[in-house]
């Protein structure tokens, strides 16, 4: 023998491939191959009676979406007798197999570690006629492909089951031997043996190696299947139904040969669609659930954003989430299963614990640029000290191929050796959904426990996070938000999403108080109205990474939802104060504008102004402001009366321009070499008074914003008010631009505060750290804020997310342009509104977040719900949801802490009550509230979110 390990492993390569061809030696085609179509999405049912065709030789399959319907007819070969028959089916799109009107399989893709194959036959008796019906998509596995698919292959194949386990066992062994992780003694055994295989062909060589197992003290790996499917993504909603049926289809069958399989699965808005419509695939899941196979996970309707939501919001996904799991399939998750998120909440993990769930598993964070995680099991604590226990798999993916490769690196880069034994591998296609092949599973039953390799096993969620949770070293702890170093353009890609997710958020939050105050309560309409929204929260959905398709139905969703609620609040006489914070403002009825004072959750009442609003020129000021202006747009001047301070360093209300052209990821990314491009837009080119007073006094503003873009602002100050708002209608047709605006404080502070879902985010204004620097746009939602001890400024928005703070300077990120995965995305016409409020005190005495709320919840002209239906005392708990309870006619309070304090609230209700309790997301109970003089006594901590249900 002479010794050359190149020689040996290009040898053992060719052997693999001559073995994998030995899987199906004989093939043949069919007797008849036919096509109809092109049509839209049809059931199996309709697609009976459409007018097939024969297949041309190098047909292609378009448009884009299409969807083409095969029927095929072979026989059976009489020597197949006894055999198992495939079909071998390649096309490079998606395809469902059907027999009898059965989902059967999904397939994709050509080659053999894709899914270009499905049995047909366990057995075949020989000589019996096999009749199938295949439906293709014209798109890939990520939507568009380079070229229009054709049936590249289409043929049926008895496979040599023999051979089929011959050739992995041999593939794992030489994966194994080419990964040069091996001790050499071993590495070179294993070599020479599958090199003598190659000369004799004995499988017992192959099974003598099985018998080197592994150490008594080695990683241990536990995997998962999991098919990641993003709800919509580089295709419609439309195509997910379609990509769940041919998912599902799959995992289900493999459960049936392979019995240790663990197939996880998230999202029951996608487990609600196939009950809804595919029942037989319906009862398959719910067995395979039932045997502790399909595994449901993350106990939320969708993987929502976490970052652009409301805390009511967020929420809801795992109220929804729980309760279908729940009743539907008997599971409750005990794990937030959030892989591919952009970022979550300091206030998660304290959602995560109200709603029954310990446990945290995500991945995206291992791709920030400037920071990676150091630790891959760790403790998460929020910013009110709740902890779940999280978990990075080390493989750097959720779609692992189970390769040798795949398992050497989950415990090559593990970081956690020194305090834990364990972590996960999630494996399957992903994304665009497939899940596992029957090849990742006969590598995975070969790996149980291989010298060379950790020990792997196959388990569910849960089984890995108890193992988690037996280990008894202490792990790393993080607190506070989890903000991912990376896609910082979606806080503000696709406006209109954000402003319609800020407006419905808004919308419902109105409907059910009002439904609770008035006792006609829609609970039906509610629900779906609540389900249709968060659908809308999915991850690249809402942060605008999706094709323009997915951004057609979000359209149409928004308009529903907007259409629907507004019905539901209906018209009336009276401004109803919708919000817990009292007022006092100028609004528009049908006399004109008016003055309405109301207390919280109450009907108002139009009042004689105390206060009066002027103009002169371009000089507007009321009893709290003086505001000055400048003839090019900007603020010159904004002076708060009570103290004298002057708000601005420099003229704010500047528009700026920014170079906008990440080097990757077009719609997810804000590089940082932005900040090198700033330019300011041109001047207004002319103003106009449109109203001095006495109880508005509003200068419009007309200018060019870039090159093709133009810009109408409404400059507005209010009697009583003490904020100066900027109304703003943007034509914008720009290319790979930015817009923000920019205010330069004369305040001085380390930190800006931003609002966040329950809560908030001090985040620093300097670059002094790798940290410092990785935050240079960051979410919010209703405001930031700069202050420094005495005297500050927020800066308050209707519906923008994304927002920057350097030194002094603080802005809001506008509008984008990306072109890609949407190239119209952003163009045509906005509306937007922004304010910028000064205050004494920091933010917290200010009022910052009284004042964010009353902006963005005007009061509205409806049916009148009387005097003040709830109020508390105290503005640090906020008294943010009033509503019916999900399955109870109690009323339901959410409050929750805004200030980082402690102390005890007293809630008034104007109806009498029979008592009140403590309860959890879910609205289970779990303690007694004090009532004393008809007040409910609520001691609260910092951050806490409570959830009071009151028995009428």
């Amino acid at each position: 023998m002479i010794r050359h390990t190149e020689y040996t492993r290009e040898r053992l390569a060719a052997t693999a491939v001559r073995l994998r061809e030995a899987i199906r030696p004989e093939t043949i085609a069919p007797d008849e191959l036919l096509v109809a179509g092109p049509v839209d999405r049809i059931s199996w049912e309709e697609a009976q009676a459409l007018d097939y065709r024969p297949v041309e030789q190098g047909e292609r399959l378009e448009p884009l979406w299409a969807t083409y319907w095969f029927r095929l007819a072979a026989t059976v070969p009489g020597h197949w007798a006894g055999r198992r028959v495939d079909l071998l089916w390649a096309t490079r799109a998606e395809s469902t197999l059907w027999i009898d009107g059965r989902s059967v399989q999904g397939l994709h893709g050509t080659e053999p570690h894709q899914r270009p194959d499905a049995t047909v036959l366990e057995r075949a008796r020989g000589g019996e006629r096999v009749e199938l019906s295949l439906e293709l998509a014209c798109n890939g596995l990520f939507g568009r492909l380079d070229r229009p698919p054709e049936v590249e292959r289409c043929a049926l194949a008895h496979v040599d089951e023999d051979a089929w386990k011959l050739y992995f066992d041999f593939e794992v062994l030489r994966e194994l031997e080419a990964s040069d992780t091996l001790d050499p003694g071993f590495g070179g055994h294993l070599r020479s043996e599958l090199n003598r295989f190659c000369n004799d062909g004995d499988a017992a060589i192959l099974a003598a190696l099985y018998e080197h197992h592994t150490a008594s003290r080695v990683h241990e790996i536990m995997a998962i299947g999991h098919a990641h499917i993003d709800t919509a993504w580089l295709w419609p909603l439309a195509e997910t139904h379609r990509k769940l049926v041919r998912t599902f289809s799959s995992q289900t069958r493999y459960m049936d040969e392979y019995p240790e399989f663990r197939f996880a699965c998230s999202q029951a808005q996608q487990y609600a669609w196939i009950e809804e419509r595919e029942p037989d695939l319906w009862q398959r899941i719910v067995e395979k659930v039932r045997s502790g196979q399909f595994v449901p996970v993350g106990g939320t309707w969708v993987e929502p954003d976490f970052n652009i939501p409301s805390g009511e919001s967020l929420l809801r996904q795992f109220v929804h989430g729980q309760r279908y799991f729940e009743e539907k399939l008997g599971v409750r998750c005990r794990e937030l299963w959030a892989p591919d998120a952009f970022g979550y909440c300091g206030q998660l993990p304290q959602l995560m614990r109200l709603a029954g769930i310990g446990r945290f598993l995500t991945q995206k964070l291992s791709w920030n640029r400037f920071n990676k995680p150091d630790a891959h099991t760790f403790v998460w604590q929020g910013i009110d000290g709740s902890e779940v226990l999280g978990h990075f798999p080390p493989a750097d993916t959720y779609s692992s191929d189970v390769s040798v490769r795949e398992v050497l690196k989950t415990e090559h880069e593990f970081l956690d050796h020194q305090s834990s034994a364990s972590s996960l591998l999630v494996f399957g296609f992903g994304d665009g959904g497939g899940g596992p092949t029957r090849s990742m599973l006969e590598r995975l039953a070969r790996m149980g426990d291989l010298q060379g390799l950790p020990r792997v096993q196959t388990a569910t969620s849960d089984e890995f996070f108890s193992a988690l949770e037996a280990e008894t070293e202490p792990r790393p702890s993080i607190v506070g938000e989890l903000y991912l170093e990376y896609h910082r353009g979606t806080f503000t890609s696709q406006a209109f999403v954000k402003r319609g997710n800020r407006v419905c958020e808004q919308l419902l939050h109105d409907a059910e108080l009002l439904g609770a105050a008035r006792g006609a309560y829609p609970r039906e309409e509610l629900d779906r109205l609540w389900k249709l929204l968060l659908l809308q929260q999915f991850h690249d959905i809402l942060p605008g990474s999706s094709i323009a398709l997915v951004y057609d139905d979000a359209r149409r969703d928004f308009a529903e939802l907007e259409s629907s609620l507004t019905a539901l609040i209906g018209a009336g006489e009276l401004p109803v104060n919708t919000v817990g914070t009292a007022r006092c403002e100028v609004v528009e009825s049908g006399d004109g504008l008016v003055v309405v004072e109301a207390p919280p959750y109450a009907d108002g009442a139009v009042v004689e102004a105390e206060d009066s609003v002027s103009a002169d020129g371009l000089v507007i000021e009321n009893g709290h402001l003086r505001v000055e202006l400048a003839a090019d747009g900007t603020v010159v001047s904004v002076v708060d009366r009570a103290s004298g301070r002057e708000t601005l360093a420099a003229p704010g209300n500047r528009l700026e321009l920014y170079e906008d052209r990440p080097v990757n990821f077009d719609a997810w990314d804000i590089d940082p070499f932005h900040l090198e491009t700033r330019r300011d837009c041109p001047p207004a080119d002319s103003f106009q008074v449109l109203s001095s007073g006495p109880l508005r006094a509003e200068i419009a503003f007309d200018r060019r914003v870039g090159e093709r873009s133009s810009l109408r602002q409404l400059v507005r100050l209010d009697a009583e008010s003490r904020r100066v708002e900027f109304h703003t209608e943007v034509d914008w047709h720009e290319e790979h631009t930015l817009l923000k605006v920019c205010f330069p404080l004369a305040v001085r502070s380390p930190h800006a505060t931003y609002e966040t879902a329950f809560g908030y985010a001090e985040r620093p204004t300097h670059f002094s750290t790798s940290f410092d620097r990785a935050r240079y746009e960051v979410p919010a939602h209703r405001f930031a804020d700069l202050s420094e001890h005495g005297f500050g400024a927020a800066l308050l928005t209707d519906s923008k997310y994304g927002y920057s703070c350097f030194g002094s300077e603080l802005r809001i990120s506008l509008l984008r342009s990306p072109k890609s995965p949407d190239p119209h995305a952003d163009m045509g016409r906005h509306a937007f509104a922004y304010a910028l409020y000064p205050h004494t005190g920091d933010w917290r005495d200010g009022g910052v977040l009284a004042e964010a709320i009353r902006f963005n919840a005007p009061l509205r002209w409806t049916a009148g719900i009387g005097e003040s239906f709830a109020s508390v005392d105290d503005s640090s708990l906020v008294l943010d949801t009033v509503k019916l309870g999900e399955r109870s006619n109690d009323l339901v309070l959410r409050l929750y802490e805004a200030h980082g304090g402690r102390g005890t609230a007293r809630v008034r209700l104007r109806e009498p009550s029979k008592g009140a309790r403590l309860a959890n997301a879910l609205e289970e109970p779990f303690a007694d509230v004090t009532v004393e003089n008809g007040e409910l006594v609520l001691p609260y901590l910092p951050h806490q979110i409570l959830t009071v249900l009151v028995e009428r």
